[in-house]
């Protein structure tokens, strides 16, 4: 395969890209691994990355609904201040007239803002956040993330692109290819299936 060129170079992630904020109040967690839901809108997983764009570094902050493995919300700016996160959460329970979902998240310092947990008061939605170093805690976001890095990003050098025409890739990618037709596993009881 090496010689035939098709080994595919291994591409490396931040060590942790938020900072949990040790002086904030945890959240229980209460997603607990169980990555399904029997509803839509009742369990809903975020987290943030960045791509290298001609612009900077572009952050992105997705929310996963567990019911069927939607994209439920997408916020994408040039910094990852908790705005980026409202941002994201909100446009959620907007587009999808949603409230009193659990809302399940690392311990980043974007996540336990007093400003992010006002605005997840204001939805009814209860938080839930991984152990402190526990990946597999939010592993379906992770996959997702690592999904859209390897099926599209990788795949273009997002570094040589404006960071608009980044945006735009990913959107498109997100609410045209990956919501509609990408074919995947969901919950046994509703949403897609492979």
């Amino acid at each position: 395969m090496k010689a035939s060129g098709l080994l595919q170079k291994k591409r490396r992630s931040p060590n942790g890209l938020t900072k949990a904020d040790c002086a904030a109040q945890k959240s229980e967690n209460l997603i607990n691994q169980g990555f399904t839901a029997s509803a839509p809108n009742t369990k809903w997983l975020s987290d943030i990355t960045e791509i290298p764009t001609a612009g900077g570094k572009l952050y992105i902050a997705p929310v996963f609904d567990c019911f069927d493995g939607q994209i439920v919300g997408l916020s994408m700016d040039n910094n990852m201040r908790k705005e980026l996160c409202i941002n994201a959460f909100e446009q959620a329970c907007q587009w999808h007239k949603a409230y009193g979902m659990i809302f399940h998240s690392d311990r980043g310092s974007q996540y336990t803002s007093h400003k992010f947990r006002e605005s997840l008061k204001a939805y009814g939605a209860t938080q839930s956040m991984c152990g402190a170093g526990r990946c597999y805690d939010n592993a379906r976001m992770e996959s997702f993330i690592a999904t859209l890095k390897k099926e599209k990003l990788y795949k273009i050098k997002t570094e040589l692109l404006s960071m608009e025409a980044v945006k735009t890739i990913i959107f498109r990618w997100v609410f045209q290819y990956y919501n509609r037709k990408r074919v995947y596993t969901a919950n046994a009881g509703g949403g897609v299936s492979a």
